[in-house]
């Protein structure tokens, strides 16, 4: 071989190696940095109890919940279950762009992991509680189909059921009159075993853990690639604005520029939407099913006030397992994470509202920087069987 081109091999070949080492040398991040990633941890949290529902963390009511959840039966004509669109070995969701039962609406089925830290429920926060998000697919004549009577009928019939249902809340009454209650009930069962799907332990939270305790070694087995995402996502990108906490969401609302006409036509208002029905729900925490007797769960209601700039936000999603609940937004049109990423990284700023103080803004990222934001994202999922089945969290 001739010596030019010899040195000429010789140099390519330092250069890639150089760029190999860059690629895989540890990212170092700033102080600022280190203290926003250290507000997403420690996980597990412990398990919030809700105030507005009596039978929260009770073992006979979680356990009633976990039955009626996978339970056929509780639909009006017995086809349908809470599990038939949250499935566990989807993230419980059900992989569909569009759910069988909000088809009207075009959206998306969230999951229900760590669902028991939300605020608010639903992609319009039209529930304030979760018992009250649980009734809704109970009732709706495109979901489960079934009213009050068909419920308390079923929880008579059933020994195993009735027998959870009296330690948890007392006999099921006979009397019919009294079936709104016994609904009102299952709500809160259902939503007391939900309280219970808390997600694992990621690479990220081992991570996280390793900056809190200063622990080189262990932070040097988190991917490289990941690293670099996360410093995109607590710095650049500035995700953290609307996805922050141990949960990775601020639990409230947002326009992030998806159109909100819906496929089969019409329009989707989101929060605005939610609102309305919030405030005229009967079932809402200022009506007399909540039993916080303090007024402190419902002061978040209360102060809740209708306003334009409401019109086509939807709820910030946690971002725990996400790589196991595709498509993504409310309307399901995202099918990857490396789809949700571009969409940020390519964001048409026309779509957003006028009204209010601008956030985002298009990160222009590079496809180095995407591949690692996509790396960093599905590093918040727990790779194990049981985060991908459920099976963590059977019903008891």
């Amino acid at each position: 071989m001739r010596p030019g081109v010899a040195g000429l091999l010789l140099a390519c070949l330092l250069a890639a190696s150089v760029t190999i080492a860059r690629a895989q040398a540890p990212v170092a991040f700033t102080e600022p940095e280190v203290r926003r990633i250290l507000h997403y941890g420690p996980w597990p949290q412990p398990v919030l109890r809700d105030p507005s529902n009596r039978v929260s963390g009770n073992a006979d009511a979680i356990a009633l919940g976990g039955r009626l959840f996978y339970d056929r039966r509780l639909s009006g004509d017995g086809a349908m279950s809470c599990a038939a669109c949250h499935l566990p070995d989807r993230g419980f969701t059900d992989g569909r762009d569009r759910a069988y039962g909000r088809a009207a609406l075009d959206r998306n089925t969230p999951s229900v992991w760590n669902v028991g830290f939300a605020r608010w429920f639903g992609w319009d926060g039209a529930a304030d509680s979760l018992w009250r998000q649980s009734m809704k697919p109970i009732l709706n004549p495109i979901e489960l189909a079934a009213d009050a009577n068909h419920v308390a009928a079923l929880l008579r019939s059933d020994q195993e059921l009735s027998a959870h249902y009296a330690k948890a809340f007392g006999a099921v009454p006979d009397a019919t009159s009294a079936d709104e209650t016994t609904l009102v009930n299952t709500g809160k069962a259902i939503a007391a075993y939900l309280e219970t799907l808390v997600s694992r332990r990621t690479s990220f939270d081992d991570f996280r853990d390793a900056l809190a305790n200063d622990d080189r070694a262990a932070a040097a087995r988190y991917p490289v690639a990941a690293q670099r995402g996360l410093k995109i996502f607590v710095g650049k990108g500035n995700c953290v604005f609307c996805h922050f906490g141990p949960t990775f969401t601020n639990g409230e609302f947002a326009d992030v520029g998806m159109p909100y006409f819906a496929a089969k036509g019409g329009v989707d208002a989101g929060r605005h939407g939610g609102i309305k029905e919030l405030l005229a729900d009967r079932f809402n925490l200022l009506g007399p099913y909540n039993d916080d007797a303090s007024g402190a769960a419902a002061s978040k209601t209360r102060h809740v006030a209708l306003q334009h700039r409401n019109f086509g936000e939807f709820k910030v999603p946690g971002l725990r397992n996400v790589a196991l609940t595709a498509p993504y937004m409310h309307n399901g049109s995202l099918a990857t994470l490396r789809d949700v990423v571009l969409h940020y990284s390519e964001l048409d700023e026309e779509r957003l509202h006028a009204d209010g103080v601008r956030i985002l803004r298009p990160l222009h990222l590079a496809p180095q920087e995407v591949d690692d934001l996509v790396a960093f994202l599905e590093s918040l999922t727990e790779r194990s069987p049981t985060a991908q089945t459920g099976k963590s969290h059977p019903p008891q």
